[in-house]
């Protein structure tokens, strides 16, 4: 990963790149999965955080079916919840959950925007973020091995839609008139680029892909599926705003945090559902 992003010359703003670009720039910067990333420059930015969804939902199912494989080997609900966070954990190096610890400590050290930006930065993990780090996988383990007491069929689909959530909540705070914090890094290389409109069709088209993807569960199912997204990005909206107003923008560990937001609100609600 590079801490430069550049527009090409002559690029105008709000340019596309081709799909394929977009779907490597989308694997390299937001898992670990073997992605060639061949430009890095803003319009494959944009086109690469508008299939963010499609990573996560790659590591959702990567996620789902090692759990629901080790209960159909016999493995208890708490095994396979333990089990199905862990995957999207290595899928992406851990690099969502130190996130959520760096803005976590970023949030609670109470000092000015620029001193806070640098404790993110700092290597080591303070309290606000251990303890935050705690609290949101107790929270997933829990729904997840709720969601697998009644089956795969409810597991399943639960990570899966936990995992598409948490990415297509980087959709929407890639949108354009959310600063970057500080130069270079992914935050900067991301903030900004997509346009309010298709961030709002990459959305309801999501929502509507996973209501659809559920419907044979039953219509019930279906609507708590989109309900538990809507509810998950209106979580990692709040947190957003709280980052610019504290920060002055986003950087890559916000984006790490509103990922790993939007996963645990989706989770609860079809826990809770």
């Amino acid at each position: 990963m590079t801490d430069s992003y550049e527009d090409p010359p002559g690029a105008p703003p709000g340019e596309r790149a081709p799909l394929g670009d977009g779907i490597r720039f989308a694997f390299g910067t937001l898992t670990v999965l073997p992605a060639r990333i061949n430009r890095w420059d803003r319009p494959a930015a944009r086109t690469g955080m508008e299939c963010a969804p499609l990573a996560g939902l790659v590591v959702g199912v990567c996620a789902a079916a090692a759990g629901a494989l080790l209960l159909l080997l016999g493995g208890g609900p708490l095994l396979a919840a333990a089990v199905t966070v862990a995957v999207p954990a290595a899928l992406t190096r851990g690099l969502h959950l130190d996130g959520l610890a760096d803005t976590a400590d970023g949030l609670g050290s109470a000092k000015p925007a620029e001193d806070a930006l640098r404790i993110m930065k700092q290597s080591d993990i303070g309290p606000f973020g251990v303890i935050t780090l705690l609290f949101v996988l107790l929270i997933q383990v829990a729904a997840l091995a709720d969601a697998y007491a009644d089956g795969w069929a409810r597991g399943a689909p639960a990570a899966v839609t936990a995992a598409v959530a948490a990415r297509l909540a980087m959709t929407l705070a890639s949108r354009d008139g959310v600063p970057a914090a500080r130069p270079g890094g992914l935050g900067a290389a991301v903030a900004g680029v997509v346009p309010r409109r298709s961030a709002a069709a990459v959305t309801a088209l999501t929502v509507a892909a996973l209501a659809a993807a559920v419907l044979p569960l039953g219509l019930p199912a279906a609507a708590r599926h989109a309900g538990a997204v809507v509810l998950a990005l209106g979580a990692a909206e709040l947190l957003l705003r709280r980052c610019v107003r504290r920060f002055d923008g986003v950087t890559g560990d916000v984006f790490g945090a509103l990922s790993e937001v939007a996963a645990t609100v989706a989770l609860l609600t079809l826990a809770l559902g």
